[in-house]
């Protein structure tokens, strides 16, 4: 089970300048959009926030869907300018976006279009067997992408995934965690 993940390409010492949440704007995202907000505010950096909708989870067996990628749009543009309004409060510029596709590999498409030093995804923390059977967007693109990953499972706090560091000369350092659990 993935408590928190650190994996990067880059020098973790480096301050992100742009940070991707990825959300689906469910309770579960939650913890994710707040701490990539805190996160963003903390080190000054830029925020976008990204829902990916996928189509195929729409359908019904058959093909028919049970709801249309247009109504899922209009849910997810309201709930997504509402968290930009709050990280527009905190002083963070942000912007959200939509795309569609398979939810992990569009994550690690639009972190590397965008330029993204860190993205924060949440987890559903199904464990093993959930993950088996139903897939993992968070495992995804923590195998997968070419940067910084930081997973915050449900109840975690920004401070739980990337807690501040201060130097001997006191200047304050953000420096994600690096945790596996089995």
């Amino acid at each position: 089970m993935i408590e928190a993940t650190f994996e990067t390409a880059t020098d973790p010492r480096t301050t992100p300048r742009l940070v991707l949440v990825a959300t689906d704007t469910s309770a579960t995202s939650t913890g994710a959009e707040r701490a990539g907000v805190e996160l963003a505010a903390r080190v000054g950096a830029n925020l976008i926030l990204l829902s990916v909708i996928d189509p195929s989870r729409l359908r019904l067996p058959g093909g028919v869907f049970h709801t249309r990628v247009d109504q899922v749009r209009t849910e997810r543009e309201s709930a997504l300018a509402r968290i930009v309004e709050d990280a527009r409060k905190h002083g963070v510029s942000a912007l959200f976006l939509i795309w569609e596709g398979d939810p992990g590999a569009v994550v690690i498409e639009a972190a590397e279009a965008e330029g993204a030093d860190v993205i924060v995804v949440g987890s559903h923390a199904r464990g093993p067997v959930g993950r088996l059977l139903l897939g993992s967007v968070s495992s995804y693109v923590v195998d997968h992408a070419k940067r910084t990953v930081v997973v915050v499972r449900p109840g975690q706090r920004l401070d739980d995934v990337w807690p501040i560091d201060i130097s001997p000369d006191g200047t304050v350092v953000a420096r994600p965690v690096a945790r596996r659990s089995a």
